[in-house]
């Protein structure tokens, strides 16, 4: 299956999210439990498969100037998401940080296609709470549905369109290829910690739904160990 038909797995994700979100807005518990799933799952693709590919191929300088690179962008994503207000501001920063998963995703292949796989399955699911929670909040500036869940999957269609940016990485030298890992790993350490954690904290929390970060990390293990 060609790397682009991947990336189009998450969109249709934000679809089935964006739906259901129209007709029933997700609670604070639910949003809070598919956040740390998400969290668990993304964190455990970067630790089984993206961290082995960076320590294999990267040099030392790729992997400061990578890693750098890396913090530094999703530093600044941030520093604009604090500026930009109102609905277009939130649209903004969202199609940014879809364009930066694309780009991860297909880093990510360049690892091996059960890399590419693995991290298809992780941005799925936190494209899936994307659809959940952005849709809701759409919903409150729109008053046509059909606008709604349009502009959602129009969204998500900048993930497809990071992986095309990523594509010509793969004629590169290993050791830079490593240094482009490096950054996709500094990204989804950043989206894991400072962004679905940190969101997930502000909501109600339980016993059960923080363990659905450690039912997310194990069961990618599963998933990985099984496809091995």
């Amino acid at each position: 299956m060609p790397i682009l038909a991947f990336a189009f797995v998450p969109v249709f994700a934000v679809l089935l999210g964006a739906i259901y979100a129209v007709w029933r807005r997700p609670g604070p518990a639910l949003e809070g439990a598919v956040q740390h799933l998400a969290a668990g799952v993304v964190f455990g693709a970067a630790a089984a498969e993206i961290l082995p590919q960076v320590k294999h191929d990267a040099s030392v300088w790729t992997t400061l100037i990578g890693g750098t690179l890396g913090v530094a962008t999703m530093l600044g994503v941030k520093s604009l998401e604090g500026r930009w207000k109102g609905p277009i501001g939130m649209i903004t920063a969202i199609g940014i940080d879809l364009v930066v998963d694309g780009l991860v995703l297909g880093l990510a292949f360049l690892g091996g296609a059960k890399a590419g796989v693995l991290m298809t399955i992780a941005l799925t699911l936190e494209v899936l709470f994307l659809g959940l929670t952005v849709t809701a909040k759409l919903g409150e500036a729109l008053a046509s549905r059909f606008r709604v869940v349009a502009l959602s999957v129009g969204l998500a269609l900048l993930l497809p369109a990071g992986v095309l940016v990523a594509t010509p990485v793969v004629l590169l030298p290993p050791h830079v290829i490593g240094g482009f890992l490096t950054f996709g790993l500094m990204a989804l350490l950043y989206l894991v910690t400072e962004e679905l954690l940190v969101e997930a904290h502000e909501k109600p929390d339980s016993p059960i739904i923080s363990a659905m970060f450690f039912v997310g990390f194990l069961g990618l293990l599963i998933v990985e160990e099984l496809m091995a």
